[in-house]
């Protein structure tokens, strides 16, 4: 009865140390950097969230500051763009930086930009094309009102 009493305080024992251990490891996970936001400057704020509403089709989400000059949208899990009136001009950006968004479909985002007269281009710089990755994955380029680029693709992972 005695060794069954100590077998089973150990089984219990190692139980507790692998339950600890997973949570130390879970602990210095969540440690690790995660996106919160991406703030844009940018020349006008309502022409900007109107871009980022209708083009881009993005949700507002609450701000806190309430004072005419941000406007922010959800972009994913616990992750939100900024968009804030502070630029004196637009600045025009390389291409190689830009904001990326997926989508079911690139080809029905493609003929809504088309329909909203919004000229789009792939990576090479043709005008209304689609690029194809070599791993499959479509996208196409744009750029917001403050000349911001931004990719569309249909990425699955």
């Amino acid at each position: 009865m005695y060794l069954k009493g100590m077998k089973r305080k150990f089984f219990i024992a190692i139980v507790a140390v692998i339950f600890c251990l997973s949570v130390q490891t879970a602990d210095a996970q969540s440690k690790k950097a995660a996106l919160n936001h991406i703030a844009l400057s940018v020349v006008n704020l309502k022409t900007s969230t109107d871009f980022y509403i209708n083009v881009v089709q993005l949700d507002t989400i609450p701000e806190p500051f309430h004072d005419n000059k941000h406007t922010w949208f959800n972009i994913g899990p616990k992750s939100h763009l900024h968009v804030i009136e502070s630029a004196k001009e637009k600045t025009p950006h390389d291409k190689n930086t830009h904001l990326c968004f997926t989508v079911p479909s690139v080809d029905e985002f493609a003929a809504r930009l088309d329909k909203m007269k919004v000229p789009f281009v792939n990576w090479a710089g043709e005008s209304r094309q689609i690029t194809k990755r070599v791993d499959g994955v479509k996208q196409i380029y744009f750029q917001d009102p403050d000349c911001y680029w931004l990719e569309i693709n249909d990425a699955k992972d």
